[in-house]
């Protein structure tokens, strides 16, 4: 059954949210990433997680902060980006239809995008500082 509402509240974010990082600590390339990272700390993520979604498409400026930061030591590769960004389509696509899923899917396209750059620019500079 196709869905039939779009994001448009705050429970929408927090289904979304849920739904998206229950995928993630049952995937066995993220799983180990993000619970050695997040540890027994998954609520306090959680909330982040709810205000981030909620300022970027709710217009609810309830997230401050950068999202970049605790990335940036972490060891990700373009294949862990994948599938982060494959989860997150396929859960939008699975509870949610319209302009703000629409959106979701892209911003969450155009973030992974920018921490692989992000990360690659990090890399590169961290490497030539040793020498």
């Amino acid at each position: 059954m196709k869905p039939v509402t779009d994001i448009i509240t705050l429970y929408d974010i927090k289904l979304l949210v849920d739904t998206f990082y229950t995928k993630v600590q049952h995937d066995t390339l993220l799983a180990p990433i993000f619970n050695n990272r997040i540890k027994d700390n998954w609520d306090e993520h959680l909330e982040k997680m709810y205000r981030f979604w909620q300022t970027v498409l709710l217009d609810e400026h309830t997230y401050f902060g950068s999202p970049f930061h605790p990335h940036a030591s972490m060891h990700l590769e373009q294949s862990h980006f994948s599938i982060w960004i494959k989860l997150f389509t396929e859960t939008v696509d699975e509870l949610f239809t319209g302009h703000k899923a629409v959106e979701a899917k892209w911003r969450a396209e155009k973030m992974a995008e920018m921490f692989q750059i992000k990360l690659e620019h990090l890399r590169k500079s961290s490497a030539t500082n040793i020498f």
